[in-house]
């Protein structure tokens, strides 16, 4: 049986790295593409790792694109007193978008990554769509929501059934490199973690400010709207003799609106745009019934949609906490994406 060819996005971690075993094992000739985002970007254990699974690498030049599309987004969506999630930004406009040019490139009909998510297909509409993964506490399907039809009917998704406990041990058994290594919760382009001074750095220094109650009188002074996302209760730098929470930010009158009411910081509705339709088709609805997820860490909530003229505005049963613009909600039945948007 002559072997399919597949090119999978290698970064060096233990998640791609283990997906060349399941591809292999579905009957797939692996090549592989590292994919440079950052100057700082570091092939070397890509390289490492493909060789010692006879795995031909193509290291791919992405800084110029990473930087026009993801950091210029992350920068300018932070000076408007929104929280991006870049990573949601990249998956569609630059990760997914250069494996698939560049498999098409090289004559390659599919692609693979090592996100923990599922790909599923109705054959009634005819459209791809994201399903969540086997393992509830890895599932990524939330970071893939805007993934174009195209990319979808290119893509593979080799760790989608796996527990990530067990490719651990089988990584470990195969004596695979970086099977036990810890794994990076930071932005990959701010390894620091400090996107304050990162953005500064870039933007100018953000002039400080007052924060106010939610009459608008002032209570006391930030140090610049940047640093405050809505929820926030940590770290705010006042004191105002008990817990206080940011409710709303201001980038035209440099203000941070805080309570001292944790309830304030709930609702349950909101408005998004941006919509990328999956197993949803495209078009206006009066009524769409399933679950709201609001952040990646967030437990999806039984909600309601209603979709027209490219918004959807949601309504949840209970209320939900800290519903941020910029933020993505995605929209979900059981366990298959129906569309998701940008939250205003």
């Amino acid at each position: 049986m002559e072997e399919k060819k597949i090119l999978l996005g290698m970064s060096g971690g233990i998640d791609s790295t283990y997906a060349v075993t399941e591809l292999r094992k579905q009957g797939y000739e692996v090549f592989g593409a590292f994919l440079k985002m950052t100057e700082e970007s570091d092939a070397d254990s890509a390289a490492r790792v493909a060789a010692l699974l006879n795995v031909p690498l193509t290291v791919v030049d992405c800084t110029a694109r990473f930087r026009d599309i993801v950091i210029e987004n992350f920068l300018s969506e932070y000076a408007a007193a929104r929280t991006p999630n870049p990573c949601i930004v990249c998956n569609r406009f630059v990760k997914i978008a250069v494996l698939c040019e560049t498999a098409k490139k090289a004559g390659i009909p599919k692609i693979a990554t090592g996100h923990y998510a599922n790909i599923g297909f109705d054959e009634e509409t005819g459209r791809y769509y994201i399903r969540k993964a086997a393992d509830p506490r890895k599932d990524q399907s939330y970071m893939l929501w805007r993934l174009t039809q195209e990319q979808l009917s290119m893509l593979e998704l080799p760790l989608g059934s796996l527990l990530k406990s067990e490719i651990k041990v089988r990584a470990a058994e195969m004596a695979l490199p970086n099977a036990n290594a810890p794994e990076s919760q930071e932005i990959c382009f701010i390894p620091s973690n400090d996107y304050v001074s990162y953005i500064e750095e870039r933007k100018g220094k953000f002039p400080k400010g007052d924060f106010t109650d939610e009459n608008g009188t002032p209570i006391g002074k930030h140090e610049g709207i940047i640093r405050y996302t809505v929820g926030q209760r940590k770290g705010l730098g006042v004191s105002l003799g008990k817990p206080a929470f940011v409710t709303a930010i201001d980038p035209v009158l440099h203000t941070v609106t805080l309570t001292c009411d944790e309830n304030r910081i709930f609702s349950n509705r909101l408005i998004c745009r941006e919509l990328n339709f999956m197993s949803l088709l495209p078009g206006d609805y009066t009524e769409v019934a399933g679950e709201g997820k609001v952040r990646y860490a967030a437990k999806p909530e039984e909600a309601v949609a209603v979709i027209e003229n490219g918004e959807a505005r949601i309504s949840f049963a209970r209320r939900v906490r800290a519903v941020t613009p910029g933020q993505s909600v995605v929209f979900y039945r059981g366990d298959r994406i129906l569309f998701g948007g940008v939250i205003e």
